[in-house]
This record gives structure tokens, C-alpha cells and sequence, in this order.
């Protein structure tokens, strides 16, 4: 009887160690499973890091949040602004162009002044106001000058809309400072005058075939915006906008046009640009009323402004066409 239970005994105490083992080994099997990375969802760790050039945006789903919704609202005002701004309760308040039409691919594109990080940039100093600028302020400057329209409440839906698109594509890019791929490729400004007739030749082989021969643009055919925007004439940026610059519209063209152009890869000389630049903003276009308020402080005034009053003795068409080496 005795013996019986000495074996009962050993028995239990080797169930008891071994029962032990099994629970040290399923332990650590759990420890080591949850400290090692998750290797099945690499999306969802790679979200998490930092973007250091717009090219490494990476559109996330709208969801079915508030939040998320105006920001698809404002994207729809983004890519067709004429819907909804053109007219608005009768009243002409803009041309019909899109934001997108400068800020492409609703303002995701790098090097075509793209929107993705503004929020982590305003307020910021803007020189032609002579201040530090909220990004409602901005985006009104667009409405005023790139549009040739009125400036919109910054309380408004729309308003609010638009800044929530942005922030909603400026997710994971730093505050406080500027990331790759935002606003215009560098250049090579040639020390001259721009050539026009050199500028013609070059609209006429690389542009006049989506912007028209007479710079008129073409239109959707399924609505009052522009597939390819207008150039000049009425419906265009008017003459206080920046691409009524010369060497911001030759920074933009250099790195974004023709179509399909991106910033590794362009089609276009530096020169080429510079000219094709100038020849489009030879032309008329609608006129912006108190510029002569720009620059408040003139010492800030970039050398292609096109208009006056400057603070030296430059001539208003050298500010215009260059050679801008003063």
C-alpha cells in the first residue's frame, strides 16, 4: 500500500514539472510573438512613418467619419472649384479654372506647388502681404488673383472643407518645416532677355496642342471647367496672380509641362522654359485691381513682378521679361 502510493506521489510531481514546462513554453512563445514585428501588415507600420518628399504620399481611404467626409468634400472643391464657385447665389464670383489646374492632381503632385504638408508649414510670412499669413488667407489669395475671383468666408463649409483636404493628405509630414517636393523645381535663369519668338516656337511644338492654338484651353465636355486651362484671355489667372510671373511660371512649366512631365524627368530646357514663360504671359488677361497694395514693404518684391511700383530704377518690361541679373 505503501509503495502504491510512493508511486502515486512520483507520479503527481512529475505531471506537476512537466505542467510547469508547458506553461514556462507557452509563455514565452506569447512574449516572443508579440514583441516581434507584425510582419502581415507592413501598411499599417509604414503609415506611421515620417513623409520626407511628397512622392512618398500615400493616399489613405476616405472613411465614413465627419472628419473625412468634408475632407472629400473638399477635394471635390479642389479638382471642380467651377462647380462650385464660379457662380454662387447668382453672383459671378471666379473664372472657370479648378485649383487643380495649377496645384495638379488635386494638389498631390510634387513640384506643382502641391498642398500636401501646408499644414504643417502655416501660418507663415508672405512677403506680397507683408505679414505672417494664416492658410484661409492663402488659399483667399488664390481665390482673388489664380481664380480672378472674391475671396470666400474662412468660416464658410467650403473653406473649412478645402482645409481639411489638406490636412487629410499631410498626414505624418513634420510641423514646423518644409519637406521635399513642395513648391517649384530649381532653375538656371538665363542671363538675358526671354526671347518671345523662341517662346512661340516652343508653345506652337510642345503646348498649343492641349492649350489651343490662341491659348483658350479646352473644356470638359461634360461640364463649364477646363480639362486643359486657358493660358490667357478672359478666363485666365489675371495679372496679380504668380504665374503672371515669369520665373515662377518657368519654374512650374519646367517641372510639369507638357503633360506627363515630372521633376526627374523633364522635357523641357531650362531656357525653353524661360521663354515659353514669357510668350504666354505676353498676352492679355484680366486685371487685378489694387496691385499697387502688393508689397508693402518693396524691398520684398520678387524681380518678375510685373508691375509696378518697384524700388529701384528697372524698367517695368525689364521686370517682366528680364534679364533679371540686377
Amino acid at each position: 500500500m505503501e509503495e502504491e502510493i510512493k508511486k502515486i506521489r512520483r507520479s503527481s510531481s512529475t505531471i506537476m514539472v512537466i505542467t510547469s514546462i508547458l506553461v514556462c513554453f507557452i509563455i514565452l512563445f506569447a512574449y516572443m510573438t508579440n514583441a516581434l514585428p507584425d510582419k502581415s501588415s507592413p501598411k499599417e507600420h509604414k503609415s506611421e512613418e515620417m513623409i520626407t518628399h511628397v512622392d512618398q504620399l500615400k493616399r489613405s481611404p476616405y472613411e465614413q467619419t465627419n472628419e473625412d467626409k468634408m475632407a472629400s468634400y473638399g477635394e471635390k472643391l479642389i479638382r471642380e472649384t467651377y462647380n462650385y464657385f464660379y457662380e454662387k447665389n447668382g453672383t459671378k464670383i471666379g473664372n472657370h479654372l479648378a485649383c487643380t489646374n495649377c496645384h495638379l492632381n488635386g494638389g498631390t503632385k510634387s513640384f506643382a506647388a502641391p498642398y500636401v504638408g501646408l499644414t504643417g508649414v502655416f501660418p507663415i510670412y508672405i512677403g506680397r502681404e507683408d505679414k505672417i499669413e494664416s492658410l484661409e488667407e492663402r488659399i483667399n489669395g488664390c481665390f482673388e488673383r489664380s481664380m480672378n475671383g472674391h475671396a470666400i468666408d474662412v468660416n464658410s463649409t467650403e473653406m473649412r472643407s478645402i482645409i481639411t483636404y489638406i490636412k487629410h493628405i499631410s498626414k505624418n509630414t513634420p510641423i514646423g518645416k518644409r519637406i521635399a517636393g513642395q513648391g517649384f523645381v530649381k532653375v538656371i535663369i538665363p542671363e538675358r532677355a526671354a526671347n518671345q519668338k523662341i517662346g512661340a516656337a516652343v508653345f506652337q511644338q510642345q503646348c498649343q496642342s492641349c492649350h489651343g492654338a490662341n491659348g483658350e484651353g479646352q473644356k470638359h465636355t461634360d461640364s463649364k471647367g477646363y480639362q486643359y486651362p486657358p493660358l490667357w484671355g478672359d478666363d485666365s489667372y489675371n495679372d496679380g496672380a504668380g504665374m503672371a510671373r515669369v520665373l515662377t511660371a518657368m519654374k512650374f512649366i519646367k517641372g510639369n509641362m507638357p503633360l506627363g512631365t515630372t521633376h526627374d524627368n523633364p522635357i523641357l530646357t531650362d531656357e525653353e522654359a524661360y521663354d515659353v514663360a514669357a510668350y504666354i504671359n505676353s498676352f492679355s488677361r484680366p486685371i487685378k485691381a489694387n496691385k499697387e497694395k502688393d508689397y508693402p514693404n518693396l524691398a520684398k518684391k520678387p524681380k518678375d513682378s510685373p508691375y509696378p511700383p518697384y524700388n529701384d530704377k528697372i524698367s517695368a518690361i525689364q521686370h517682366k521679361f528680364g534679364p533679371f541679373n540686377f
